[in-house]
């Protein structure tokens, strides 16, 4: 039996195993001709002895579970969030002498074993964050906590110490602090362009909103820090940030898997959709198992707090029967059998009626907004974003924001390349439209199909690429996605840095494989090092009626400002 041990990690927060924090081992274990598999083998011997460490070093020992996937296992325990280093070192150990029985070795001494584990734990231990953790709960008081500073409260009523600079718990003024409301956004796709719909609308409602994103740290109009905060770090930055007023956080799929979620409890939490993409990673090989990822975000309700979901989706229609939160839809056809019979039993949604974004909250129906209005859907044809702006106005009301603000957060959002950058701007010069979006999977691309052809452009133009960690299976949908738009030139790009463990231009080969067998001629392709020399190679040999679909995964920047010049030519 082989056995790989692919990562030791702490689950810091809610995640996709239960509400609490713990030690996670991801495995891979070689399936082999035998009338047990090898993977619950393993899972066998390593609960025998995960659960004798435990026991020795004074913890709840049957407070573990594990999870098989294709090639794998997750072996997890339960632990104090002051010990989860211990708790990491703990289980590697418990993996080890699993390891050891199966392949008939003898086990070095349990007592040495434990003597030492319980060495760890004592040093780790610190009593003071376990103290301010009670005390926090006991007064309902938001409580964040990471290896530098520990907090409680939001926003300006935030109480930051040092996390080895704790204070008593009879030093913390708990009158002073408070909660700030708060909605999580995760999906497969438009969680970017519904976080900053959100703001918009939170802005105009008078309120200072911070966002993370994939993008950035940003409270109000100012940008705290760029890159990709979607996980619990940018969270608890954006939480202690003295100037937020209301936070909505886009929570990706990897932050959810790798820790959890970054916060105990939410107002909202809403999901987009979800689709094939990234799938093989922390042991998600099948949709299915994407949404169980997805809805970890459930984990942060409460009992008032609801739980917003696409009526349009299939899997989050699918995974949300027999769960026991208050969901609320939102959905592009009210005549849908589920959101029919919600909408008549007075259930609070967000939907389309022909060219009109409707709200039904408390019984009370009326329009928010016409398409023609809300810049992002372009009139109505990007129905994607039609989606993305009845999501938003779910979780503003939530989140308190009036119909007003929420007709006017959506009409001040332009959706370009400064508001949101690489999502679904449009630039058009001399009768040539110019669509860039990072569509990158799948569903993400037929939303864009469906948006460009609407423009009935005389021919389309699709520059493309992808990372080499994608299934071959999801390269090839993607491709197929792609067709969609008849591309009369396709100019497929490497990206450069995303190569993942495949070779220098060996993706870009895929993908003019796979469209190829899409029907698509080969002298039609053009095969290109990097996304900015396909977009010059486009721009400079685009004619008036071209529609050029510029997917663009990497050098957005670059991208952009190429756009830009050409538009700004004479």
């Amino acid at each position: 039996m082989k056995i790989e041990l692919l990562d030791n990690r702490r689950l810091t927060g809610p995640n996709l195993y239960w509400d609490a924090p713990g030690a996670l081992l991801d495995v891979a274990v070689e399936e082999g001709l035998t009338d047990k598999s090898p993977a619950q083998m393993l899972t066998d011997a390593w609960t025998s002895q995960v659960q004798a460490l435990m026991q020795g070093v004074g913890w709840d020992h049957k407070r573990i579970t594990s999870r098989q996937f294709r090639g794998g296992v997750s072996l997890i325990i339960h632990a104090p969030i002051d010990v989860l280093y211990a708790a990491c070192e703990l289980n590697e150990v418990a993996l080890a002498s699993a390891i050891r029985i199966l392949s008939g070795k003898s086990l070095p001494s349990v007592e040495q074993t434990i003597e030492h584990l319980a060495g760890l734990v004592a040093a780790e231990c610190n009593p003071a964050l376990l103290a301010l953790q009670s005390a926090a709960a006991e007064h309902q008081v938001p409580f964040l906590w990471d290896d530098d500073e520990v907090s409680v409260g939001y926003g300006k009523t935030a109480q930051v110490w040092p996390a080895n600079e704790l204070p008593a718990i009879t030093e913390v003024d708990w009158q002073q602090c408070a909660s700030i409301p708060l909605g999580i956004v995760t999906g497969t796709n438009g969680k970017s362009t519904t976080v900053r719909l959100a703001a918009s609308i939170l802005a105009a409602a008078g309120l200072r909103a911070g966002v993370t994103s994939t993008d950035y740290i940003r409270v109000g109009e100012r940008i705290l820090e760029q890159g990709d905060f979607s996980g619990p770090g940018g969270a608890r930055t954006l939480l202690r940030h003295p100037e937020s007023e209301v936070v909505v956080l886009e929570v990706a799929r990897g932050g959810l898997l790798r820790r959890g979620i970054g916060v105990e409890r939410a107002d909202a939490a809403l999901i987009t959709n979800i689709a094939a993409d990234h799938l093989g990673d922390y042991g998600i090989n099948t949709v299915a198992e994407m949404a169980e990822a997805k809805f970890i975000v459930r984990r942060a309700l409460g009992e008032e707090a609801p739980l917003i979901l696409n009526a349009d989706d299939p899997e989050s229609v699918q995974f949300a029967n027999g769960l026991e939160h208050d969901i609320v839809w939102f959905g592009l056809n009210p005549e849908s059998g589920l959101m029919k019979r919600h909408l008549q039993a007075g259930g609070d949604a967000a939907f389309l009626v022909g060219g009109d974004l409707m709200l039904q909250s408390n019984g009370h129906r009326r329009m928010i907004a016409h398409v023609k209005d809300v810049p992002v859907t372009f009139a109505g044809a990007a129905r994607y974003n039609i989606s993305n702006s009845l999501a938003a106005i779910m979780l503003c009301h939530i989140l308190g924001a009036s119909d007003d603000a929420l007709r006017s957060g959506l009409g001040n959002f332009s959706g370009d390349a400064d508001s949101n950058p690489g999502r679904g701007n449009l630039f058009e010069k001399n009768g040539i439209r110019i669509f860039l979006d990072f569509a990158h999977n799948e569903h993400g691309v037929k939303a864009v199909a469906a948006t460009v052809n609407a423009f009935n452009a005389d021919r389309n133009i699709v520059l493309m690429g992808q990372a080499g960690d994608r299934e071959d299976k999801e390269i090839a949908d993607l491709v197929a996605a792609v067709c969609e738009l008849n591309p009369v030139r396709l100019l497929v790009c490497d990206l450069p840095g995303y190569e993942r463990g495949r070779q220098p231009m060996e993706t870009a080969q895929m993908i003019s494989g796979f469209a190829v067998d899409n029907g698509i001629p080969s002298k039609s392709i053009t095969l290109f090092a990097s996304p900015d020399e396909g977009v010059r190679d486009a721009l400079a040999n685009a004619k008036p009626g071209d529609c050029l679909v510029l997917l663009a995964l990497s050098q957005r920047d670059e991208v952009i400002s190429l756009i830009r010049d050409f538009v700004a030519k004479d």
